[in-house]
């Protein structure tokens, strides 16, 4: 019987030492090499992610000096004037609430999916149906912004729609959902857009979690006398609490840097003189702005103006997805 030897204190015993990871301790070439490649990209990531935060910076920089008015309050934007005067307010309002929006919506149909393809569909049936969801992925994203204009816009968002007539009646006394003429073109629409675009990653990374609950939890969960429900409420949700939020921070991460679908919806016509917070009026995300103006990129000061834009953008999207990277973590120690 051979002898076995303690792990190092603070090892896990089921984990490979360390210096096996890091390529030390080894004499073979292929692992020492393999370790170095391994941390050279990660680096290379690392390098590659504040390079581009300290360009954007670097451009936006002068522009940013010179802006005459407040950058993160006012909803101005004229880069062209002498002094230029822009502000994100407004965009970054449009942004969120699209995306968050978004999320609300699609959040618990991906985790309904992500049940019934787990825990009730048959085998024979789960798999293709899995597919079927993963494929709406693959869809480019200009599909999404014409159907979704010309097709689901009119059903689901234009002024005698159903559902916006029910929202606007029963929530029409709050800002966020007060009765507006603008009949295509607004926000709710474009958050219904995203939502459907960012189905398939909640649900992909929601099932993935669920299908790792223990069955051990299961099984003990049934022979306790709990329905199917009670089992997934008690012993899946809360193994698979971290990971859906993970998976929804990924999803809302997706939906505030989406440009093509979100430039075909939204629309900002001459009409649309005033700022509103509800869902149902118009305006322009960060994404949307940078791609209607790119023309307009003929000049040091107007280019460092959307590209100050762009750099906001990139902070919120940076944070949420290290929101993201954080459950994941938490995640993996539980």
């Amino acid at each position: 019987m051979s002898a076995t030897t303690a792990p190092p204190p603070g090892q896990p015993a089921g984990d490979p030492p360390a210096s096996l990871l890091s390529g030390t301790g080894t004499s073979r070439t292929g692992d020492r090499l393999f370790a170095a490649a391994t941390r050279g990209s990660s680096a290379l990531v690392v390098v590659l992610v504040a390079l581009t935060g300290a360009f954007l910076l670097w451009k936006a920089l002068p522009a940013l000096q010179k802006d005459d008015v407040n950058f993160l309050t006012s909803r101005v934007w004229q880069p062209a004037g002498e002094p230029p005067r822009f502000g994100i307010a407004a965009l970054l309002w449009t942004t969120v609430l699209s995306a968050a929006f978004a999320l609300l919506l699609a959040v618990p149909v991906s985790v309904g999916v992500a049940l019934f393809l787990t825990h009730y569909a048959p085998r024979r049936l789960a798999r293709p149906l899995a597919y079927l969801v993963d494929l709406l992925a693959a869809v480019p994203s200009i599909i999404y912004g014409l159907w979704g204009a010309y097709v689901l816009g009119p059903v689901i968002a234009g002024v005698d729609s159903p559902p916006r007539k029910a929202l606007e009646t029963v929530l029409g006394w709050v800002p966020l959902f007060e009765k507006t003429g603008v009949a295509r073109g607004n926000v709710f629409l474009a958050s219904v857009v995203l939502a459907i675009m960012i189905l398939p990653i909640i649900t992909a990374i929601s099932r993935e979690v669920f299908e790792q609950v223990p069955v051990a939890n299961i099984e003990a969960a049934l022979a306790l006398g709990a329905t199917r429900w009670e089992t997934i409420r008690v012993s899946v949700l809360p193994f698979g609490r971290p990971g859906v939020i993970s998976a929804s921070m990924l999803g809302l991460g997706r939906a505030l840097g989406e440009t093509i679908a979100v430039t075909i919806i939204l629309s900002q016509p001459s009409s649309l003189d005033r700022f509103k917070l509800s869902i149902f009026y118009g305006g322009e995300t960060f994404a949307s702005k940078i791609a209607n103006n790119a023309s307009e990129f003929s000049t040091p000061q107007k280019t460092g103006a959307y590209i100050a834009a762009g750099l906001v953008l990139f902070l919120v999207t940076f944070a949420v997805n290290a929101v993201a990277r954080v459950f994941i973590t938490r995640r993996g120690e539980v």
